[in-house]
């Protein structure tokens, strides 16, 4: 098989930056304003991907990346279907290698140390992932957030009164607590979508973890729920470093700090959010934000 070519798409006039629209203009989006409320005073180095390659099979899917990740931002990765941004996020955690075809060349450090190295279930305590889909246990509200605490705990588990303080806070760095403080035993599957989705978030930071994974989590949201999980992921950014995959480039404007753009499989860019969508420097970032392609 012929390795596949970029889709064909209307030229640019490029001159020392790519012009998104190709007429010296910013996509229209790029006027909104960005979903923040201060820039974050400072970033820590959590992980960084070197020279990472990726494949299933003979197919590589993400080809020779490096990447940093860091506390104090909201890393985005964008691109079209397909283009591994997916495939390098599940790395993270080491959730790619469920796959029996997947390998994977390259090194990821969590904290400097490799995680190829690390028990993997003591890996995913501390890289935590939240996924597309809402996916609360059949369990009530507080069950939900307990249950990760639970199978943190020794071999004699926490009782209500040690768990009680830990979920709540969970809840409330979710932004979830208010709506469930008053029925915490009610059934997560009763709540809204949206409510079911910082219930997996709140979940997800119970464990405390240093890296928070985000695969595509507004996708199944209404404009309202988004707004609430978009806030949500801004101020989260202080306490966790935040890698989000989206498909929606309105998104990554509003909340990205840092912006790499992926196509079949390579980094093709990455840089700071703003100069990103304003000014990239690459022509087919800047084709794919202005919609030549996707």
């Amino acid at each position: 098989m012929e390795p596949m070519s970029p889709p064909p798409a209307r030229q640019l006039v490029v001159g020392e930056h790519a012009s998104p629209n190709g007429n010296g203009s910013a996509p229209a989006f790029v006027s909104a304003p960005r979903r923040r409320v201060k820039p974050s005073q400072f970033a820590i180095d959590r992980m960084l991907a070197e020279n990472v390659s990726i494949s299933y099979g003979q197919k590589e899917a993400v080809k020779d990346v490096t990447l940093p990740i860091r506390q104090g931002e909201v890393l985005a990765l964008i691109g079209p279907s397909g283009c591994g941004k997916t495939t390098l996020l599940r790395s993270l955690n080491r959730l790619t290698e469920l796959t029996s075809s997947a390998s994977l060349r390259g090194q990821i450090t969590l904290d400097g140390a490799d995680i190829s190295l690390m028990d993997p279930t003591l890996l995913r305590r501390r890289v935590t992932m939240v996924f597309q889909q809402p996916n609360p246990f059949p369990l009530s509200v507080y069950d939900n957030v307990a249950y990760v605490l639970r199978e943190q705990g020794s071999r004699r588990r926490p009782g209500p009164r040690l768990l009680d303080g830990p979920v709540r806070d969970a809840l409330s760095r979710a932004g979830l607590l208010d709506e469930v403080a008053d029925n915490l035993k009610h059934p997560a599957l009763k709540l809204s979508g949206g409510q079911q989705q910082r219930l997996c978030i709140a979940r997800a930071l119970a464990a405390q973890p240093e890296v928070l994974l985000l695969d595509e989590p507004c996708s199944a949201l209404d404009p309202q729920s988004t707004q609430v999980i978009e806030d949500l992921i801004v101020k989260l950014r202080d306490d966790v470093a935040v890698v989000i995959v989206t498909h929606n480039l309105q998104q990554a404007y509003r909340i990205a700090d840092y912006v790499g753009f992926m196509y079949l499989g390579e980094l093709v860019e990455y840089g700071s959010g703003r100069t990103m969508f304003s000014s990239p420097r690459e022509q087919r970032t800047a084709e794919y934000i202005s919609g030549a392609f996707g």
